[in-house]
């Protein structure tokens, strides 16, 4: 099966911006509310379904379903699942969100980072990009974007971004 992979180091370099997210999150408790839940203690995994949303300090997460195991170090790992699973996550400093879509996400509380798989997108106010998976690392800053397989023949979408520029720094006022 051959995989075609685009790393985007040039557009890394201009939307770093994009994935400064809270740093405080992953210290913070972990909020779920479902329709319904089932906890195996032995296996440490929580099963939730039915319209299911969690918190963790500014990062939200919301399914139809989200799994969540754990380490014995209390590490998390959540699975959420849905006709579009979804999470939004305050970026430090400032007053902007970064938003990511797809089919599936993983969230692990120990990397710190996300993985969207399933028509992949990602947004922060007006720069967006899309592909079929969207790796995102809220500790080193980076995200790189999948195109995925070849399947009988048809190649994958190409990955699309769009980011805007740069607003210019306000400019004083000149006295008379």
């Amino acid at each position: 099966m051959h995989y075609r992979k685009t790393s985007l180091a040039l557009l890394t370099c201009l939307a770093v911006p994009l994935c400064w997210a809270e740093q405080n999150d992953h210290n913070k408790p972990m909020q779920i509310e479902a329709d319904q839940v089932v906890i195996n203690n032995v296996e440490r995994t929580s099963i939730f379904t039915g319209n299911v949303q969690a918190t963790q300090g500014t990062l939200e997460l919301h399914g139809d379903k989200i799994i969540i195991s754990e380490d014995k170090q209390g590490n998390k790992i959540g699975l959420v699942y849905g006709s579009t699973a979804s999470f939004r996550q305050k970026r430090e400093g400032v007053n902007e969100y970064v938003e990511g879509y797809g089919e599936r996400i993983e969230y692990d509380t120990q990397k710190q980072t996300i993985d969207i798989y399933g028509q992949a997108r990602l947004k922060r106010e007006q720069d967006f990009i899309r592909g079929e998976h969207i790796i995102y690392n809220a500790q080193s800053e980076i995200f790189q974007v999948d195109t995925g397989a070849v399947v009988r023949g048809v190649p994958p979408q190409r990955v699309r971004a769009v980011l805007q520029p740069n607003k210019p720094a306000s400019v004083p006022a000149e006295k008379k």
